[in-house]
């Protein structure tokens, strides 16, 4: 399979899906290591609308096998380079009933070990016992995110909608979009498929209305050495 066409999009548009990464087979294996991991950390979140695991390549090492498969390695080494590597990893499982809604934003912040008062990064925050933090835009430029898709997401359960292009604009504020010249589109992924973005793309989540679940596995990469030693948080070869 050649992904440089991926490579293409993703620099010109911020974003590419592209199916059959994963077969049946390999998808519930993954989906049943999760299903029996212990729930009771700190970093697993869990209300009626949302079930989310922060850290999750820690927190359920026996999964990583799995995920970085031949073909998701190759995603990886043609589309990012071989020297990228995991800085942070989240799963999400939207119920069908769900009523979680997101509105339009970028990620702009990285998750780090420790606070190291560093010029160009700020604010700080704390998410779950985690240092996060906004670093300079080239960091941010610097960054991939592959959405490993569990289920068939559709703009019924949650797919996510993006303005394409909004990656190349730097910081963009929701509040300041011009709809008379962007536009938005719905990124319906298949199961055992991926959607490849830069975080800088403006992004939001729909609220489920076919009551299908929607999980997700979420993988930001980078290959950047952060300033004044600060280090990632979540940083896996």
């Amino acid at each position: 399979m050649d992904f440089r066409l991926h490579k293409k999009a993703i620099d010109e548009l911020g974003f590419s899906i592209i199916d059959d990464i994963y077969s049946d087979v390999e998808r519930n294996a993954i989906i049943n290591i999760i299903e029996g991991a212990d729930t009771s950390g700190d970093t697993f979140r869990k209300s009626a609308n949302l079930f989310a695991i922060r850290q999750f390549l820690k927190e359920i090492p026996r999964a990583a096998s799995l995920i970085f498969n031949k073909k998701l390695n190759e995603v990886i080494r043609t589309i990012f380079g071989a020297d990228y590597f995991v800085i942070k990893s989240i799963y999400f499982d939207k119920p069908g009933d769900s009523n979680w809604f997101v509105s339009y934003h970028q990620d702009l912040t990285i998750s780090v070990k420790d606070k190291i008062e560093t010029p160009g990064y700020g604010p700080w925050t704390i998410k779950q016992n985690q240092f996060a933090v906004q670093p300079p835009l080239p960091v941010l430029e610097n960054i991939y995110t592959i959405r490993i898709h569990l289920d068939d997401t559709n703009e019924d359960n949650g797919a996510l909608k993006i303005v394409p292009k909004s990656h190349a604009k730097g910081i963009y504020r929701p509040e300041t979009i011009d709809w008379n010249a962007e536009t938005e589109v719905n990124c319906s992924v298949k199961a055992g498929g991926i959607m490849l973005m830069k975080p800088l793309l403006l992004h939001s989540s729909t609220r489920s209305v076919n009551n299908n679940r929607r999980r997700v596995i979420h993988i930001e990469l980078s290959n950047t050495v952060l300033a004044d030693g600060l280090q990632w948080a979540e940083l896996i070869d």
